[in-house]
């Protein structure tokens, strides 16, 4: 009997996102469970106080990784508007308040940018992606997507400010395409697949490691953190 893969946490409650992660990381040789399925009560809130995408998605691997007790891949991502300093940035998800959701956000970010012509639009997805296993380490990528900023939503797929992304070269937004049209092309997307070799190679050491684990990943990108 083979051994079972192992158990990977994606470290989102977030539904859609979910969704991009297994499917950009279908393939591996791990079992991915998300937060509902690990059994270990609630998870913690984390407050994601990182100046950096980076600093944030390593915040939250961490957290998910001490409370589940498993290894977890966490991220954290974004949009910078170059018209707007960079803003919203790693407060994307919370650009309108605490717990604002994404028809809030859109409607700020819009409010922010009335009347700024469509050359002066440009901004870009941003995304850090972070594999933590408390004994044998810590890896991370990142990934960018650029593009520019509409001055109406259009779309229903996707989520957070997609409706109003069309990306360079393209003429529908990041919400008018299938999940897979996305996923290949997108800044998370991109991230992942620069850090699939890390979690291909984790989970290889892993299922060579005995149960009091110890050692390092081979070929894994070390954060220096």
């Amino acid at each position: 009997m083979s051994p079972s893969p192992p158990r990977l946490l994606l470290a989102s409650g977030n539904p859609g996102k979910l969704r991009e992660l297994r499917a950009i990381l279908h393939g591996l040789p791990v079992e991915l469970v998300g937060l509902a399925d690990v059994g270990a009560g609630e998870p913690p809130e984390v407050a994601e106080t990182g100046v950096t995408f980076l600093d944030n998605a390593v915040e939250k691997a961490r957290a998910y990784a001490a409370w589940s007790g498993l290894a977890a891949v966490a991220d954290d991502s974004g949009l910078e508007v170059d018209a707007l300093g960079g803003a919203p940035g790693v407060r994307s998800a919370r650009y309108a308040g605490e717990g604002a959701g994404d028809k809030a956000n859109l409607d700020k970010l819009l409010a922010a940018l009335a009347g700024v012509p469509p050359e002066r639009r440009s901004a870009r997805f941003r995304c850090a992606a972070v594999l933590v296993d408390r004994e044998l380490g810590e890896w991370h990528a990142e990934g960018t997507w650029e593009g520019r900023l509409l001055e109406a939503p259009r779309g229903t797929g996707g989520f957070g400010y997609d409706p109003v992304f069309v990306p360079d070269g393209w003429d529908l937004t990041s919400a008018e395409v299938d999940p897979a049209t996305k996923d290949a092309a997108s800044h998370r997307g991109r991230a992942f697949r620069a850090l699939r070799p890390a979690i291909q190679a984790w989970a290889a050491a892993r299922a060579g490691t005995p149960a009091h684990g110890g050692g390092t990943v081979p070929g894994g990108r070390v954060s220096p953190r």
